[in-house]
């Protein structure tokens, strides 16, 4: 979840580092700080509660010199966030920053207490940097002293160290938690992701699993999990770091909306050529997969579930479906011919990580569906597919949704093609139905003035319900997930059809109930539905085709009116408007759109 950057540099380090901490914000915002090392070997911190910008504003009153230096920006797990709890932290000579969570921190912090040593914080990460102090008190130079700090630590986490006295040293290591070092002239860098480094360098290096490196200008000694050398490639990374930027929006938030007819185009100008598709599956078969896994976390675990609904209806293939932090846990069975499907926009998600790990040498193989084609998630899968979304920067995933469904439509045809479910012809209409996608996306952002009025009467609410059948069940979901997210309003989705079985005992004239309802072979349930919270008083906002509004309008609060579209893309075009309610409703309110409280963007930790 947190963001860490190191500099080996050839200048000062201190705005550098604050520049690059503010393309990590998204991974957490609790507070952040820099420690650097000057000309003469002295080690200094800066640390502040809160966003980058006041830890930029106290750098301005109280600057950090030196040319060597390590940043984080926390996304707070171990104590609350404070100045003492926040990184860079500190032991006698050494600083280190750190994002994961070491599990044994309870048993290491015991035995040093035992030994009279004070904490000052109440972070799992102080201890790492108290028994690399010890290890130097006993003698040991920096690097051995780091090795012997690693063999003690369980559990996940990405490490940066810097040492008083060494001007030209920096050690990195990884175990569960992403991090690259990245390459410059007589410069190296390391980072979270390649995101942090792209003003920089675009040559960078990926540690592999138990890997730690020894880091001077000169280049990076990177060794293994036991401690033998080895050699990680260094690959050229595209990352156009003005795509980073908000580019005359508000937000990024709504940028990422308004760019998704292009990703999508990008998506199915990747996979589809003319009547077919040209999707690398490595091999993989469908004809001869008897059953899906799909694993997934928040957002995309609800492209997943829309994804069921393909995979059983076209391609006639069971689909099972988990939330990732529960699906290792219940030690699912795998059957003969199980495809292991995983979801992740950042490639990281430690959850989906581990239930990867567990599928593999279960399931008959596995593929991704990922965003960053160098992600741990991607590396270890036998074959990963990119969504083709881009840099997706606010908290809140909108284009990444948009593009995994994408990706899973043509993947579901495609399997519904191998298994003989869809003919020639079929898969053709189906594909045309899909190309005319980004066009309808363009359609559909120009309800934004509609969608601002109705947010505008939603900013009193204190809870709205979200109703969908079908393949709109998912996104009832979703439009819920993102309206919590951003506006804080307490929202719930369910299918339509569960409504009498519970839900609709909240139903009253403060309660508005959005319900996603296009005109498909559900629409006249739906409507039932939602004239049963008409009946309650309740008010519905309805989010519907022109045809379907017309028969369904009597009554309604609210309606927002969609493009016709065909029933296999319908998902993926409701999305927007599920996307906009929720964010002119935060900018009603007032709450920070991009980076909304408690949240960060890649969560990697369990």
């Amino acid at each position: 979840m947190c963001g860490i950057v190191g500099v080996l540099g050839n200048h000062e380090v201190a705005p550098i580092l604050v520049e690059s901490l503010r393309r990590l914000e998204y991974r957490g915002y609790d507070s952040a700080g820099i420690a650097t090392v000057n000309d003469a070997g002295q080690l200094h911190r800066r640390r502040a509660v809160g966003k980058l910008a006041n830890l930029s504003d106290l750098l301005v009153h109280d600057s950090l010199p030196g040319k060597s230096g390590i940043g984080h920006t926390r996304w707070a797990t171990h104590g609350a966030p404070t100045t003492d709890n926040a990184h860079p932290h500190r032991a006698g000579p050494v600083s280190v920053v750190h994002n994961g969570i070491i599990e044994n921190f309870r048993e290491l912090r015991e035995e040093l207490a035992a030994k009279g040593i004070k904490f000052v914080t109440e972070t799992d990460t102080e201890t790492v940097a108290l028994l690399t102090q010890q290890h130097l008190r006993q003698g040991m130079d920096p690097r051995t002293a780091v090795e012997a700090t690693l063999k003690r630590l369980e559990g996940a986490f990405a490490l940066c160290f810097l040492f008083d006295g060494e001007t030209d040293l920096m050690f990195a290591a990884r175990k569960g938690s992403p991090l690259a070092i990245g390459h410059g002239d007589g410069e190296m860098f390391v980072g979270s992701d390649a995101i942090a480094l792209a003003p920089m360098t675009d040559r960078i290096t990926y540690l592999e699993e138990g890997d730690y490196a020894v880091i001077t200008r000169a280049g990076a000694q990177i060794f293994d999990a036991a401690g033998a050398p080895v050699e990680r490639a260094v690959k050229t990374v595209q990352m156009d770091a003005a795509r980073i930027e908000k580019a005359g929006y508000k937000h990024f938030m709504a940028k990422e909306i308004a760019q998704q007819p292009t990703v999508v185009g990008e998506v199915l100008n990747d996979y589809v050529r003319g009547d077919k598709i040209v999707m690398d599956l490595g091999g993989i078969d469908f004809a001869k997969v008897e059953r899906l896994s799909i694993v997934a976390c928040g957002t995309a675990y609800y492209a997943g579930l829309t994804a069921k609904y393909w995979f059983e209806h076209y391609a006639r293939l069971p689909v099972d479906i988990d939330v990732a932090s529960e699906f290792r846990y219940r030690e699912a069975p795998f059957a003969p011919g199980t495809l292991g499907v995983f979801v992740s926009q950042s490639g990281e998600t430690a959850d989906t990580l581990a239930a990867l790990r567990y599928t593999k040498g279960k399931a008959d193989k596995v593929l991704s569906l990922i965003n960053v084609p160098e992600s741990s998630i991607a590396r270890e899968s036998d074959v990963a597919v990119e969504i083709h979304a881009g840099i997706e920067v606010s908290v809140a995933s909108t284009k990444a949704f948009t593009c995994q469904l994408a990706t899973f439509a043509i993947l579901a045809l495609k399997a519904a093609h191998d298994r003989g479910q869809l003919d020639d012809a079929s898969l053709a209409a189906h594909l045309a139905d899909l190309r005319a996608l980004p066009g309808l996306l363009s359609h559909a952002l120009a309800i934004d003035t509609a969608v601002q009025g109705v947010a505008r009467k939603l900013e009193s609410a204190r809870d709205v319900l979200f109703l969908g059948r079908g393949q709109m069940f998912p996104l009832a979901l979703e439009g819920a997930l993102k309206l919590k997210e951003i506006s804080y309003i307490h929202a719930e989705g369910y299918a339509s059809g569960e409504l009498k079985h519970g839900p609709i005992a909240l139903i009253d004239k403060d309660t508005p109930t959005v319900v996603m309802a296009p005109h498909d072979g559900l629409f006249d349930k739906t409507v039932s539905n939602m004239q049963e919270v008409m009946a309650r008083g309740g008010r519905v906002i309805l989010v519907s085709d022109v045809k379907a509004a017309d028969k369904a309008a009597e009554g309604v609060w609210q309606t927002i009116t969609m493009p016709d579209a065909p029933e296999l893309i319908q998902p993926i075009l409701y999305a927007v408007p599920a996307q906009l309610l929720a964010y002119h409703t935060a900018i009603a309110k007032g709450t920070d759109v991009d980076q909304p409280r408690n949240l960060a963007k890649s969560v990697t930790v369990e």
